[in-house]
């Protein structure tokens, strides 16, 4: 007997049982777990209970309105584009678009499709996706929640006329391997005249990360009149907060697990500036029109392979052993490079390897000359 058959045999029987005397209850009770093979219990329960409803059926669920060609053709422009944020990947469709149209003839109503996607149902398709990158290292950033309600959230761009205001990260520069200390980059960037300062410091420490925001500050060619960070621990805290104060130096912090907030492209920015230079701007624009972004992806790629394989990786351990005989020659440029490179940190270069010198061992006392 179905689930559904035995519903609906209470509910005949239901209204019967409230009504009859006792001894008559005790024979619909009989029958009832009898045809039921209901426990008595349980039967006197559902019995006793509140009168059973309409059974629910369950609705069907809506189809899908993007096909599997659109989710293939948006999956393909996230990863060549870096795997950005849904804001941020809605804002690169319209520019990704003509040139994926050549690679992979998106039809006309895909792209239809793929323009009208909210950020929304982009994360929930590309869902399986991204759970299949979960264990990419994105960031090491853990959040300071101590002093995160006196340091105010900045979302709008800075309009500043000035320089002084600046943007800070923290960049670490971890290898194949996230275990232990290693070199982060202190990066600080003034958005009125873009002045980069950055000093490398060891492990991501409050008094470090101090330490080196008050070499860079007394290093600037400009008053240090802003600072806007992360949400991290390494910005938010006493240390800094303090330092800024003595200074009068206004602190500031994005939104966490908020990096869409300014979705539009550095050159969709720069549009709507009456101070821009309109023939530099169309210039880039026609740079913009005639680059395929799938071709530069690639290039950046195959640059970044050959940087890895210039690596020392007797240092940065690789998760896989590879084949000494696959890595290729290093370019005439690249010994050149490495060997302003070595002076600086006294490494010597084999070929294609880098290997740290050894200092000589002195003569051990008793030893004749």
């Amino acid at each position: 007997m179905s689930q559904k058959s035995k519903w609906d045999y209470l509910k005949a029987i239901y209204s019967r049982y409230q009504k009859v005397s006792k001894p008559l209850r005790a024979r619909i009770l009989d029958e009832f777990c009898q045809v039921c093979g209901y426990n008595r219990k349980y039967a006197i329960r559902l019995l006793n209970g509140p009168a059973p409803q309409k059974s629910k059926t369950n609705p069907k669920g809506r189809r899908p309105t993007y096909g599997l060609k659109v989710i293939l053709s948006l999956t393909a422009i996230w990863e060549a584009a870096g795997y950005p944020c849904s804001a941020r990947l809605k804002a690169l469709l319209p520019l990704w678009l003509p040139w994926a149209q050549k690679r992979f003839a998106v039809s006309a109503q895909a792209q239809k499709q793929l323009l009208s996607i909210s950020p929304a149902t982009i994360d929930r398709r590309l869902k399986p996706k991204k759970r299949q990158l979960k264990n990419r290292l994105y960031g090491r950033t853990k959040p300071g929640t101590l002093l995160k309600h006196h340091i105010p959230i900045k979302t709008d761009s800075w309009n500043v006329k000035t320089p002084g205001f600046t943007e800070t990260d923290l960049v670490s520069h971890s290898g194949n391997s996230a275990s232990g200390e290693f070199i982060h980059s202190l990066n600080v960037t003034d958005i009125h005249s873009t002045w980069v300062e950055s000093r490398a410091v060891m492990g991501k420490s409050q008094i470090a990360v101090l330490n080196a925001m008050q070499e860079i500050e007394q290093a600037l060619p400009f008053k240090l009149l802003g600072i806007d960070s992360d949400n991290g621990s390494e910005f938010i805290n006493y240390h800094l907060k303090t330092f800024c104060d003595k200074k009068t130096i206004q602190f500031t912090r994005g939104r966490p697990y908020k990096k869409d907030d300014n979705p539009r492209t550095p050159l969709e920015r720069l549009l709507n500036r009456p101070e821009a230079d309109r023939t530099k701007i169309e210039e880039l624009k026609r740079l913009r029109n005639q680059t395929d972004p799938f071709e530069l992806a690639k290039r950046i790629e195959l640059k970044l392979e050959r940087i890895y394989q210039m690596a020392n990786h007797r240092i940065s351990p690789s998760p896989q052993t590879k084949d000494p005989t696959n890595i290729q020659t290093l370019t005439r440029s690249e010994k050149q490079t490495m060997g302003e490179i070595s002076k600086i940190f006294a490494t010597r270069q084999r070929p294609n390897r880098w290997i740290h010198k050894t200092p000589a061992k002195s003569p051990s006392r008793g030893m004749s000359k």
